[in-house]
């Protein structure tokens, strides 16, 4: 990758582990600090269009998004200025951390940015049967677990091709979860925009709010952290959309095509070159294989929540 429009280094650029999807390295130079972004385009499970969100970003940035500076970016790298911040658990955040994510929301369903790509769905995989015989063949260490769940796992296929989704639909930054998030001076910074595109508000809304009211399980979900996240995103100008499954059905989605991209790897079985390592694979498999069904099965008392 050529960075020469960075700086001249002033070290080695290091390597940060931990990301779900590409790989992370920080170089510092004579211009700063960097965070480069190498792009997994080996098997992506979509297409990432780099342009439009680093546009987006831009967007965001310039109407004071708290987020990193967006730097530059090709088909397969992404910079953006480095930012110092606490990494936040995965577990509650506290209600004005809550209700300022909802407010920053609520400013970037606000920005006025032109996105003419409109992602076309593809019926959910049905191949859990099949991947779960692969899974025991290949003596996987989770295989015993999948197999347990394929009728589980195939109910959750259905529900995510056959929920109503009722509107409206925004730009958004599609993933702000613990682990695209810091805490600087207390306040959120939010990171990683490359899921960037069009979604229904109610699943965007759902995804962000459950996800920094709970721990790594679903047994300590706080709804008054669920609600600030509401309330924030009232307060920044937004209006709420109607209750219903389809507020859980995008984080529902998105995590069965996640995990099944990395049952993928890790049957393939081979140390990739670019995205997650190997063993994170197995991380993120394990945590799907037991979570999803979970958070299947607990819809109805998520959305309870929503009342």
């Amino acid at each position: 990758m050529d960075l020469s429009h960075l700086g001249a280094p002033i070290g080695p650029m290091i390597r940060v582990h931990g990301g779900f999807a590409n790989r992370m390295y920080r170089l510092d130079t004579d211009q700063g600090a960097f965070a480069v972004k190498e792009l997994n385009l080996l098997d992506r499970r979509w297409t990432y269009r780099a342009e439009d969100v680093f546009r987006f970003e831009r967007a965001a940035f310039a109407a004071g998004i708290p987020m990193p500076e967006p730097i530059s970016v090709s088909h397969d790298t992404l910079v953006h200025r480095w930012v110092e911040g606490e990494k936040m658990p995965e577990a509650p955040v506290s209600p004005a951390y809550a209700f300022e994510i909802g407010e920053i929301l609520a400013r970037i369903h606000a920005l006025d940015v032109a996105w003419t790509h409109v992602s076309i769905e593809e019926p959910t995989s049905r191949d859990w049967p099949e991947l779960a015989e692969r899974a025991t063949a290949t003596g996987q260490p989770w295989a015993g677990e999948l197999t347990s769940h394929v009728a589980t796992f195939l109910a959750i296929a259905h529900f995510v091709d056959t929920c109503e989704r009722p509107g409206p639909v925004v730009l958004t930054h599609k993933d702000i979860q613990p682990w695209n998030l810091l805490a600087r001076a207390g306040r959120p910074v939010v990171l990683d925009w490359e899921l960037s595109g069009m979604l229904n508000l109610s699943s965007e809304l759902g995804s962000t709010a459950l996800s920094l009211a709970k721990g790594p399980g679903f047994d300590d979900i706080k709804p008054a952290i669920f609600r600030s996240v509401l309330d924030g995103y009232v307060a920044g100008g937004g209006a709420l959309p109607p209750s219903g499954p389809s507020w859980f059905v995008f984080m529902i989605s998105g995590w069965l095509g996640h995990t099944r991209w990395n049952i993928l790897r890790c049957l393939a079985g081979v140390e990739a070159g670019t995205g997650p390592d190997l063993a994170l694979s197995h991380e993120s498999v394990r945590n799907g294989v037991h979570g999803l069904p979970e958070l299947f099965g607990r819809l109805p008392e998520l959305e309870a929540l929503l009342s």
